[in-house]
């Protein structure tokens, strides 16, 4: 058996075809060093090109970042959220995102729903936030007093935002009912009509607040 094998491998070698294991090392490194390069550069130069090419030219405004503008100055992003504080604004939920709403630091607190830590934190939200609006009514919906997973929740729920309305009114000096209206306006129902939950994008009402009565300078 061993004499048929050696002799099928000679007559291959003499016949020019080449064997599994046979060639040097050498030949073997260069051709993964080129497909290391050629997938490199398709995947990692082409391939993200073209796609952010195609993206730009499909949906600009979301290829580069759902960017808000106002008087020529980007002021925030759709997808991004910020910081509101205080009863002239709608306010946004909590952000374990770094220091708030760091974008750097995206990221939740990792708290379990047993965890004193989490217990704590939630009830010292509650306290700040009847000190922001001591005249609320009710217990205060959770999405105000949790954080996101991402840090960064642009939106809060559609009871969030009615239960800030009689604070927001108040502070501008605006019939509720008027709020409550520019709240029911910027309700965004679910994507497709079945993935994730109504919303309201903090940000876009505010705008739309400060459209009908400008903040106090300084206030955000």
């Amino acid at each position: 058996m061993t004499t048929m094998m050696t002799h099928h491998r000679d007559e291959e070698v003499r016949s020019g075809t080449r064997v599994p294991g046979d060639g040097p090392m050498s030949s073997v490194l260069l051709v993964a060093v080129r497909y290391t390069l050629i997938t490199t550069v398709l995947l990692g130069i082409v391939y993200p090109l073209a796609i952010t090419g195609i993206a730009h030219l499909a949906m600009p405004y979301k290829a580069d970042g759902q960017l808000i503008v106002r008087h020529g100055q980007v002021i925030g992003s759709a997808i991004i959220g910020q910081s509101f504080t205080g009863p002239r604004y709608f306010n946004s939920r909590p952000s374990a995102a770094g220091n708030g709403y760091d974008a750097a630091n995206s990221g939740g607190s990792n708290l379990g729903p047993t965890s004193q830590a989490l217990v704590s934190r939630v009830d010292a939200s509650v306290t700040d936030w009847h000190k922001i609006d001591p005249g609320a009514k009710g217990p205060v919906p959770v999405g105000l007093v949790t954080a996101s997973a991402s840090g960064v929740d642009p939106d809060i729920s559609p009871e969030g935002a009615y239960y800030q309305v009689p604070m927001v009114a108040a502070a501008r000096h605006l019939p509720e009912a008027t709020v409550r209206t520019l709240v029911r306006a910027h309700i965004q129902g679910r994507q497709l009509g079945f993935l994730g939950e109504p919303r309201v994008n903090v940000l876009e009402l505010n705008l739309a607040l400060d459209a009908l009565t400008p903040s106090a300078p300084g206030a955000h």
